[in-house]
C-alpha cells in the first residue's frame, strides 16, 4: 500500500474508533491507564534498550548536548512515566461535565456538556517520554491519538508504543492509539492533509517545525511554540531567593522549554546580585551575554547582540539585561518574550502585582522558578504541551484543554413560532 494510503488509513481506523472511546466508561479508562503503568515499569530494559539505540545515533551525528538530555529516558524519567499514567487515572473524568444550565421563558432547557474533541494528531520532537502522556492524556478525555514522533526518537516512541498498547488491547477499543510507523518526511504532508479525519493537531518542537505544520495543517492547530522564557529580580528582592530562582531557571536542565533564556535585573541590585549569580553560573558551564550595563559589573561576560534576546537557546546560554524600571522590564519581555513563562522576584507588592498583570504570558510568577510550567507540577498529571496560543488552551495543556462542549436542549413539545 502507498504511504498516503497507509496514513488515511491510519486516520480513518482512528476516526471510527474515537466514537466506541467516548462511551467509554471512566473505571474502563482508569483501568487502562493503571495497566500502563504497570507495564511501563515490567518493560522498562526493554524500553531502554530501544532507547539507547536513538542515543547512539545521536551521538554519532552530534546532536547538542541539550538534545541528548531530552531524549535520554533515565531509570527516573521512566518512573516519572508511570506515576503520571497513575496519576491521570486518580483524575476527575472530564466528559460529561455539565458546565452550565439554564432555563428558557419558552420552557427549554439548555446544557453546555463537555465531550471529546475526537482525534488529535501529535506531532514532537526529541522527548520520548511525550509519547506516553499524551497516549494517557488521550484516553482519559476520550480521544483517538495519532503519534507522529522525530526521527531521532523513533525506536523510543515505537517501544513505548508498543508497551502501552499491548498492555490496553483487551481493555478499550482497537485502533484508540495510533503510531505513525515510517521516519518518511512525507508521512507528515500526508497527515497535514486529513481534516475530514483528524479534528486536532498540536505540534511541539522547533521552530521550524511549528512553522511548516502551521504554514501546511488543514485542521485546527495549537501551537506549542517556543519557550523565551525571562526571570526579573526586582531593586527589592532577596539576594539568596533571586540567585537560587535564577540558577534553577537556568541551569537545572536548560534543554527544555521553560528554562530561563533572558535574566534581567533592576539596576539598583545588579552590582551586588550579579557578581555572585555570575560566578555561580559560570561555574555550571553557563555562558552568559550580557548588555553594555552588564559588561560594566561583569566585564568578561560576552556582548550580546538584539537577535539574541528572540532565541530559545535551550542550552546554558543566558543573556543577561540591566533595567531602570519595572515598566522597561515589562516591555521587554512583551517585545522579545514568547508567551510562555515569566517571573519576577520581588518583595515590593505593588510591583509584584503590576508584573503579574501587564506580562502578556501563558504562565506568569511571583517568586518561583520558571520550571514549574508542566502539566504535572501543576497538579494535572501530565500535559501535551504547553501552548502560546490563546485561543481554546492557554499554558499546561491536560484533559479540560482536550475536550469541547456541545448543547444539550430538554424540551415538552415547544415549537419555534
Amino acid at each position: 500500500m502507498n504511504l498516503d494510503k497507509r496514513i488515511k488509513r491510519i486516520a480513518i481506523e482512528a476516526k471510527d474508533a474515537s466514537f466506541k472511546l467516548a462511551t467509554l466508561s471512566s473505571s474502563s479508562k482508569n483501568k487502562a491507564l493503571r495497566a500502563m503503568a504497570a507495564a511501563i515499569g515490567k518493560s522498562s530494559s526493554y524500553i531502554s534498550s530501544e532507547n539507547e539505540k536513538d542515543l547512539k545515533r545521536a551521538k554519532r551525528d552530534k546532536l547538542s548536548s541539550a538534545m541528548i538530555d531530552r531524549l535520554y529516558l533515565s531509570s527516573k524519567r521512566m518512573k516519572e512515566m508511570s506515576i503520571s499514567l497513575r496519576e491521570i487515572a486518580r483524575l476527575k473524568d472530564p466528559l460529561g461535565e455539565i458546565t452550565s444550565l439554564w432555563d428558557r421563558p419558552n420552557g427549554l432547557k439548555i446544557g453546555k456538556v463537555r465531550v471529546p474533541i475526537g482525534v488529535i494528531a501529535i506531532i514532537y520532537e526529541s522527548r520520548p517520554n511525550v509519547t506516553s502522556d499524551c497516549i494517557g492524556l488521550c484516553l482519559k478525555s476520550g480521544n483517538s491519538v495519532i503519534l507522529r514522533g522525530g526521527s531521532e526518537a523513533y525506536n523510543s516512541n515505537r517501544a513505548i508504543y508498543q508497551v502501552l498498547t499491548d498492555a490496553v488491547s483487551h481493555i478499550i477499543p482497537k485502533n484508540t492509539i495510533k503510531l505513525i510507523p515510517t521516519k518518511d518526511r512525507e508521512a507528515l504532508d500526508y497527515l497535514l492533509r486529513l481534516s475530514d479525519e483528524i479534528d486536532l493537531l498540536i505540534p511541539r518542537g522547533g521552530e521550524s517545525l511549528i512553522r511548516y505544520v502551521t504554514e501546511h495543517a488543514t485542521m485546527p492547530v495549537i501551537k506549542h511554540y517556543k519557550g523565551v522564557c525571562h526571570v526579573f529580580i526586582d531593586k527589592s528582592a532577596k539576594i539568596n531567593m533571586a540567585i537560587d530562582i535564577a540558577f534553577n531557571a537556568k541551569a537545572q536542565r536548560p534543554g527544555v522549554c521553560n528554562a530561563m533564556e533572558t535574566l534581567i535585573i533592576h539596576k539598583d541590585i545588579a552590582k551586588k546580585l550579579l557578581p555572585l549569580l555570575g560566578e555561580k553560573l559560570k561555574d555550571a558551564g553557563v555562558e552568559l551575554r550580557g548588555c553594555a550595563k552588564s559588561k560594566t559589573v561583569l566585564p568578561w561576560v560576552k556582548k550580546v547582540r538584539e537577535k539574541d534576546y528572540y532565541k530559545e537557546y535551550l542550552d546554558l546560554i543566558l543573556n543577561l539585561k540591566i533595567v531602570d524600571s519595572l515598566s522597561e522590564a515589562v516591555s521587554h519581555i512583551n517585545k522579545y518574550g514568547s508567551s510562555h513563562s515569566d517571573a519576577i522576584v520581588t518583595d515590593d507588592h505593588e510591583n509584584a502585582y503590576r508584573f503579574l498583570r501587564e506580562v502578556d504570558s501563558a504562565c506568569v510568577y511571583l517568586n518561583a522558578s520558571t520550571r514549574f510550567t508542566d502539566g504535572f507540577q501543576f497538579g494535572m498529571g501530565a500535559e501535551m504541551g504547553i501552548s502560546t496560543d490563546k485561543i481554546h488552551a492557554r499554558g499546561p495543556m491536560a484533559l479540560e484543554e482536550l475536550t469541547t462542549y456541545k448543547y444539550i436542549v430538554f424540551g415538552n413539545g415547544q415549537i419555534r413560532v
